[in-house]
């Protein structure tokens, strides 16, 4: 259920969980929906909700619901059992309560961006001594808030592996980091640190640097070089001031963030276009596709890391595959336009990456004996690659899959791309896809997050020069000494059969989500 971008919408009418017990994704964002708003609406348990998504309501307070003031759910039932993902940016929030960790126990996302947040995690946590909260919790972004202090119980999160507080008012950062035992990926970038040589690795984005310093109690430098490095610094910006005036600070700051440029459907001669089936409804409803132009895969093992950090965002964002699945595509070997479709397993053919053709259904047979010979072999129940992700069709009467111009089938997801359409080293231009079975908004969270992927190592490929290519080569790609020119993102329409249009992406709302890191020039 969407109800967004209604201005007037100030109340969301009582019962809605009573007579919707099997939603699974709520999205409310944009709206002017306050507490008090939101209370009776969601007044008693949503038992299956995976989704919801509040964002830009200008909420001062969490609902009752959501562990807000006045919730006297003491040890009841969790009122979102089953809630993974929890969108609250772009509202007006000061403080998050404990509540929360007793509303949603399952969460694995929580987007706190553009607020008002002043401590992290401040009262998100329970008093100790109570059950470890949000076991799962593996993302939380809280960018662009006001937080002067990262508490050291940031490592009471056990699976946390993203973090973002970029863009805040921090002026250092807990040595308790370090003990964080799954984080990846921090941003700690737009705070003013007063450990400089820690702030030039945060600018670095070098997140095991990071920990590594941390961990060692921020060893390495003096302290007599620590104040001439200072010294070094106030004398740069006097000059700073003297030639540009007091903007020049704030240019260099938006001239180091990543860009990405949106073509519009318009301004495209000869746009992609995505003809969806409505036969898909009924089996795995969602996509969004874009163009992805001016890649460099060439350098060093960047086509390895792009292909990795697809994986880790499989099973990251993605759920390991039950919320979404993404396909990349080399746009040259895609040939348009495209169909969206459903096929029976015993006539849907495709060359899976790495094999030969075959059918769909001898596929996923051949696919489970592998699994039965992996399971003999390490003599444990869990397996690796396409094996593990065999079970999300389970059924399925027909299968998913994305044709192109000459009836060849280029995906088949939840499983695999095709062998026809394979990103190589050469590869300039993509086509992505991203398709979900739950909601077109994780289609889209999704797509956002693999661009601002694929920029970042875009970016560290070209500034790194990763062993392979000369400098000549580099200077051709970008320019000399320019290595910020944007990706240029084409939209993409999806219609339905009749031509109507059903998903413009990106679209005017799109990519905000990841703004604090990603410049997007529409």
């Amino acid at each position: 259920l969407e109800l967004s971008g209604c201005a007037a919408l100030r109340e969301l009418g009582p019962g809605v969980a009573a007579a919707l017990p099997a939603l699974h994704t709520l999205v409310l964002s944009r709206n002017a929906l306050g507490p008090a708003g939101l209370g009776a609406g969601l007044g008693g348990p949503l038992p299956a909700l995976r989704l919801l998504d509040l964002s830009g309501n200008g909420l001062e307070a969490l609902p009752a619901a959501l562990g807000g003031t006045g919730d006297g759910a003491g040890e009841a039932a969790p009122a979102f059992p089953q809630l993974r993902s929890l969108n609250l940016s772009a509202n007006r929030l000061r403080e998050l309560g404990p509540g929360l960790a007793r509303a949603a126990p399952q969460l694995q996302e929580l987007l706190l961006s553009g607020n008002r947040l002043r401590a992290l995690p401040g009262g998100l946590l329970p008093p100790a001594g109570s059950p470890a909260p949000f076991p799962l919790l593996s993302r939380l972004d809280a960018a662009d808030n006001e937080v002067a202090e990262l508490g050291a119980d940031i490592a009471a999160l056990p699976a946390l592996k993203s973090l973002d507080v970029a863009n805040n008012q921090l002026r250092e950062l807990p040595a308790a980091l370090a003990d964080c035992p799954r984080l990846k990926e921090a941003n700690f970038r737009g705070n003013q640190l007063r450990d400089k040589r820690l702030e030039k690795m945060v600018n670095g984005c070098q997140t095991k640097a990071i920990l590594e310093y941390l961990r060692a109690g921020g060893r390495g430098k003096g302290k007599a070089e620590s104040a001439r490095e200072e010294v070094r610094k106030k004398k740069r910006e006097k000059q700073q001031k003297k030639d540009s005036g007091d903007g020049e600070q704030d240019d260099v700051e938006e001239a180091s963030k990543l860009l990405v440029k949106v073509l519009h459907v318009s301004e495209n001669p000869a746009p992609l276009v995505v003809k969806v089936s409505s036969s898909v409804k009924d089996v795995r409803a969602f996509i969004v596709c874009c163009v992805l132009k001016g890649v460099n895969l060439k350098p060093g093992n960047a086509l390895k890391r792009f292909l990795s950090m697809q994986t880790k965002l499989h099973e990251d964002i993605c759920e390991k595959r039950t919320a979404a699945t993404i396909a990349t595509h080399d746009l040259q070997l895609v040939k348009a336009p495209l169909t969206y479709d459903v096929q029976p397993p015993d006539e849907l053919k495709i060359t899976p990456l790495g094999r030969k053709e075959i059918k769909a259904k001898d596929l996923l047979r051949q696919l489970q004996l592998e699994a039965e010979e992996q399971r003999k072999q390490k003599k444990r129940q869990n397996v690796s690659g396409l094996h593990k992700y065999l079970q999300l069709l389970d059924g399925k009467d027909s299968y998913p899959c994305l044709v192109d111009a000459e009836g060849a089938v280029i995906s088949f997801p939840p499983i695999t791309n095709s062998e026809k359409t394979k990103i190589r080293k050469e590869t300039r231009d993509l086509f992505l896809e991203v398709t979900s079975d739950t909601s077109l908004q994780i289609c889209k969270d999704v797509m956002d997050t693999l661009i601002l992927k694929i920029a970042e190592l875009n970016r560290s490929a070209l500034e790194n020069k990763e062993g392979s290519g000369s400098d000549m080569e580099l200077d051709a790609l970008c320019g000399p000494g320019n290595l910020n020119l944007p990706l240029v993102v084409e939209q993409v329409r999806v219609v339905d059969t009749d031509g109507n249009l059903k998903v413009l992406y990106p679209s005017k709302t799109d990519l905000a989500t990841v703004s604090s890191l990603l410049t997007v020039i529409r």
